[in-house]
């Protein structure tokens, strides 16, 4: 379900009022970047990091996307747009709860909301088991998987098995929409960004904070059969944050939905402490 209040350039709108025209370099050509964040009562979690990130995107692609004025993802001007569509909206209001959605594209910036999914709590209380895998589905230093494209098909396509994807070397990259941690070796493990994977907000957090739970939060290749010694694991992403996995390609892990919760009590403070 999509809500019907969006803004165009710091312009509330509606959805029906959009005009393709405004969009066809991303409608036409996937040529674009967006970022999808959780906002608590009005709160955009981590939108610096978000901006910075579609920023990012947009300097190492100047040829393929048409940026929009800089001051139009600038924090302050973004904050002011994302408050002016929950005060204009009357189903979201001020204290909306849900997904909000930063588009960029054509020169311009096209922001979205979005309710949280029916599931959401149930996914956190009960994780989600991962049983499948897409074998040598990246190639290692992939440029374009560290980047959120509006090009999605290969990723989109995957989402309803949700699989583990690898590249040519068997070594773990990513899910189709998350990052991947798994306790190995004493240690939580992620793959390194040019397995390749993307780089994403609640993935460089806890590579920030650096230990979870007594462990020593570390980027390092994760090959496919490494994960038959896994003691744990969750994967993260900037909307469920992170996300137990108590059964992981046949082998049950009780103690991935603990270790999921103590990392997002570590995201949620550190999303309160950055504004």
């Amino acid at each position: 379900m999509s809500i019907p209040t969006v803004c165009v350039d710091g312009v509330v709108q509606r959805w029906e009022d959009l005009r393709l025209q405004d969009f066809a370099q991303g409608f036409f050509f996937g040529a674009g970047f967006f970022t999808t964040f959780r906002i608590d009562a009005g709160r955009p979690l981590f939108l610096a990091r978000h901006l910075s990130r579609l920023r990012s995107s947009l300097a190492a692609f100047p040829t393929a996307v048409r940026a929009p004025e800089p001051a139009l993802l600038h924090e302050d001007a973004v904050r002011d747009s994302l408050r002016r569509c929950l005060e204009a909206d009357s189903w979201m209001g001020p204290r909306f709860t849900g997904v909000g959605k930063l588009v960029v594209s054509d020169g311009h910036v096209l922001c979205t909301f979005r309710p949280l999914a029916a599931d959401f709590e149930a996914l956190h209380r009960e994780g989600r088991t991962l049983d499948s895998v897409e074998a040598g589905a990246y190639r290692r230093a992939e440029r374009t998987v560290n980047h959120k494209g509006l090009a999605w098909f290969r990723q989109h396509a995957l989402l309803p098995r949700l699989p583990i994807i690898t590249n040519e070397a068997d070594e773990v990259c990513e899910l189709p929409t998350a990052n991947l941690f798994v306790q190995l070796d004493g240690a939580l493990v992620t793959p390194p960004l040019d397995s390749p994977c993307l780089p994403g907000i609640a993935r460089g957090v806890l590579l920030e904070v650096g230990r979870i739970e007594g462990l020593a939060v570390v980027e390092r290749a994760v090959r496919l059969a490494d994960l038959s010694r896994a003691q744990a694991c969750f994967f993260s992403n900037a909307v469920a944050l992170a996300v137990g996995v108590p059964h992981l390609l046949g082998r049950t892990l009780p103690d991935s939905l603990r270790l999921a919760e103590r990392a997002r009590a570590v995201l949620e403070a550190r999303a309160l402490h950055e504004g």
